[in-house]
């Protein structure tokens, strides 16, 4: 899998700080940055960045994502987590 524009946007450093202010700011969420795959035919996402309650399930997200997106059921979408694919039993 290719390096995320996001990565390749903005340094570690920078990405790092900018994540810990946030989770100081909001102990109870995780930022979450979500970005589709160069060559997927899915519609572009608006929004990159989303700061996701803790107890939110990865089913509950992909929802409130394909929502976002208007991605129809008959579409799939992958969830990656440090180039790892996640497993997801909906």
């Amino acid at each position: 899998m290719a390096k995320s524009s996001f990565k390749l946007e903005h340094p570690l450093e920078r990405r790092q700080a900018e994540a810990a202010r946030i989770r100081e700011k909001y102990p109870d969420r995780i930022p979450v940055i979500v970005e589709k795959a160069e060559k997927s035919d899915i519609p572009d996402i608006d929004k990159k960045k989303y700061l996701v309650p803790a107890d939110l399930t990865v089913g509950q997200f992909v929802y409130v994502v394909r929502k976002r997106i208007k991605l129809s059921a008959e579409k799939a979408i992958f969830i990656f987590v440090k180039n790892i694919l996640l497993q997801l039993l909906l």
